[in-house]
């Protein structure tokens, strides 16, 4: 089976939203051995919406659209498929009665706008809508679009996921004769032509019915190993060849097999280990503090984050001598250094990290110019610190996510090592 996926709505276009739906489509059809083939965004105009539908369904066994089933005059998805099928519309009970407990619950009445979310297109299978009003259909097209499905979703995330977990997957996991199977290998510290030259004996023997793509990211490269066919264990065999291969040729870079992050990683080292990391950021502003902190449990390793961004608090906060601020500038490895010693030593933890840099768009110089990250590890009992420059490149706020990409990639990598 093939499928296509539609995005209905002008916002789309205009830059206004992130099609977040389509991945999540996507991700949800892989599951269940459904590739996807094309993904479209479309306006609200109904002449359009015909059009791409219809082209859709002479390609795609399944083609799922989101978006213009609400109550606005905007949404005109039920309509354009009306006139592109011939068919007319009735009212679901079901959906009526879901309909109206909503309504109820907020202390409105029914009106004929609302009315319309519980009429569906003739003979399409209700999908309930259990976060909101607007029903959702799979539908059969006929004999002119060989019996090809159309899913009308609406936009709105949570009530689409919904929909995809509870009816639409289940709906067609039985139809589905093939299996795929996607692991990603997450890299960092790596480029991606000197990974694809790394890798490039592994890339010439791919499996039969496996694909290799790369995602570069701020710091390093993802890979996606992608597998598909009608056995599952040889799918899952073949996929976990490949990477198997990929990790023992670039073992130094790889962080990761799973949908993970880089700060999911490190704070299962870091758990496992039982030990706590502090940091001390000037050019981060904070930003490589919240990060650690997105993970849950991290107060279990994360003790303390000091934002040190003038001279006067680097030096009154972790005690950077101001000599050293002097002599060498704020933004130099010996500053990250002295940071990197003052907060562990005012924190009490295992591990400390220093970021101090150039964000931009101002402040650089030919010797060191915007992009220019300096920072420092420090560990607990160890009279070595690791310190680095880098000079990375970027508008602000690209420099900001790079230096804690940056920071972090050092961090993992002193991890592994001590």
């Amino acid at each position: 089976m093939r499928a296509e996926i539609v995005s209905v709505g002008d916002e789309l276009l205009k830059g206004q939203r992130v099609n977040t739906n389509a991945a999540f489509i996507s991700a949800a059809l892989a599951g269940i051995g459904v590739p996807v083939g094309r993904v479209v965004a479309c306006s609200d105009r109904e002449d359009e919406i015909v059009s791409v539908f219809a082209e859709s369904l002479q390609r795609a066994d399944i083609v799922l659209v989101t978006g213009g089933l609400g109550p606005t005059r905007d949404d005109r998805t039920k309509k354009a498929v009306q006139q592109l099928l011939g068919r007319g519309t009735e009212l679901n009970q079901e959906a009526y009665q879901n309909l109206a407990v909503r309504i109820k619950k907020y202390g409105m009445e029914m009106s004929p706008s609302l009315r319309e979310q519980a009429m569906v297109i003739e003979g399409s299978q209700v999908i309930p809508n259990t976060r909101g009003s607007a029903a959702g259909m799979i539908i059969s097209c006929g004999e002119q679009f060989q019996n090809h499905y159309l899913v009308l979703m609406p936009g709105v995330p949570s009530e689409m996921q919904a929909m995809m977990e509870l009816t639409v997957v289940p709906s067609f996991a039985a139809l589905s004769e093939t299996v795929i199977r996607h692991t990603p290998v997450k890299t960092i510290g790596i480029g991606e032509s000197r990974l694809a030259e790394m890798i490039v004996d592994v890339e010439d023997r791919l499996p039969e019915g496996t694909t290799l793509a790369y995602l570069p990211h701020a710091a390093g490269v993802n890979l996606m190993i992608s597998t598909i066919g009608r056995d599952r264990d040889v799918v899952d065999r073949d996929n976990r060849s490949v990477v198997e291969a990929i990790v023992r040729t670039a073992e130094k870079f790889v962080y990761a097999t799973s949908e993970v992050t880089l700060e999911e990683t490190i704070a299962a080292m870091l758990s496992c280990r039982g030990v706590t990391v502090a940091v001390a950021e000037s050019c981060t502003g904070g930003l490589l503090a919240s990060r650690l902190t997105d993970v849950p449990g991290s107060s279990f390793y994360f003790l303390q984050g000091f934002v040190v961004y003038s001279n006067q608090a680097k030096h009154n906060t972790l005690g950077v001598p101001e000599e050293t601020i002097k002599k060498f500038g704020a933004v130099s490895e010996e500053v990250a250094l002295a940071l990197a010693t003052g907060c562990l030593e005012k924190s009490g933890a295992d591990f400390a990290v220093a970021t101090t840099g150039i964000a931009g768009p101002s402040g650089g110089s030919p010797e060191k110019p915007v992009g220019t990250l300096c920072l420092a590890i420090a560990q607990k009992n160890s009279a070595d610190v690791l310190s680095r420059r880098l000079v990375l490149q970027g508008d602000r706020q690209q420099n900001k996510l790079r230096f804690t990409e940056a920071a972090l990639r050092e961090f993992w990598q002193c991890l592994r090592q001590a």
